[in-house]
């Protein structure tokens, strides 16, 4: 009886410091609720609204110089109905706005995941999660002061002297728009490899040997979310990710060595 006892003691003692361990490897506190998950996510939600709201509001003071710099690759453009400048003026300020939270909004999404997450976990995504941010906003700036032009220019092409291009404002900045976002969202690709092949889910020379088939899909990529349905625009669009492929390549290659 006497040995029982001391063994379930030795036990005990074993288990307690990996218990304690298992706690401080993840939030090291009482487990939440599902009322407190769901207090905590309606409270990032409003500190993310909240910081758009305010962003857009500070934009729209900007608005004017905004839109200059928006509209710079196509020059003149005109408005088809009084109300069209002002609502024009409003989606600038919000897509500004948007951008400029952006930091905010991916802040308040991270921290509501970090306590799941372990300690390893949460040092990846001190790094992950800026390179994701810094990736996105370098696709918008590759996209506006390189592909956008090109495309303009490319569009403006076809005009003759008995067909003159005449741009709404309107249209342009959903246009500008839907060019913007993709290349942003396909910056991402080197990221999502990387993390794929830290993971051991891929290899450098299982990712050349899929060249052929990301040839295909950069250019069905490009058809899906181009924002014309124009050979140009999915050229525009599979080029940058191909280029992105390879790169990733290299990176596993020679940084993860795998």
């Amino acid at each position: 009886m006497a040995e029982t006892k001391t063994e379930l003691q030795d036990q005990q003692a074993v288990a307690l410091p990996q218990a304690e361990a298992q706690a401080a490897d993840t939030d090291g506190g009482a487990e939440m609720s599902l009322i407190d998950h769901l207090e905590e996510l309606r409270r990032r939600l409003l500190i993310s609204l909240a910081a758009v709201a305010l962003g857009s509001i500070v934009c729209y003071f900007y608005a004017q110089e905004l839109v200059h710099y928006i509209t710079a690759p196509a020059g003149k453009l005109y408005y088809m109905n009084p109300a069209e400048a002002f609502f024009t003026y409003l989606k600038v300020s919000f897509f500004a706005g948007f951008l400029l939270a952006l930091p905010v909004v991916l802040y308040q999404m991270w921290a509501f995941v970090v306590p799941a997450l372990t300690k390893r976990e949460r040092q990846a995504s001190l790094i992950l999660v800026p390179a994701s941010l810094a990736l996105f906003f370098l696709g918008l700036a590759f996209s506006y002061f390189l592909v956008l032009p090109a495309g303009i220019k490319f569009f403006i092409g076809f005009a003759t002297e008995d067909l003159q291009p005449m741009f709404s404002i309107g249209q342009y900045l959903s246009f500008v728009i839907s060019f913007l976002l993709p290349f942003g969202v396909i910056f991402e690709l080197p990221l999502l490899i990387f993390i794929m092949a830290k993971f051991g889910l891929i290899s450098s020379a299982y990712l050349v040997a899929k060249r052929k088939i990301m040839l295909v899909m950069a250019f069905v990529v490009g058809a899906v979310i181009s924002p014309t349905p124009d050979v140009f625009s999915q050229t525009m669009v599979a080029i940058p990710l191909l280029f992105l492929y390879e790169i990733s390549i290299l990176a596993v290659k020679y940084i993860l060595r795998k």
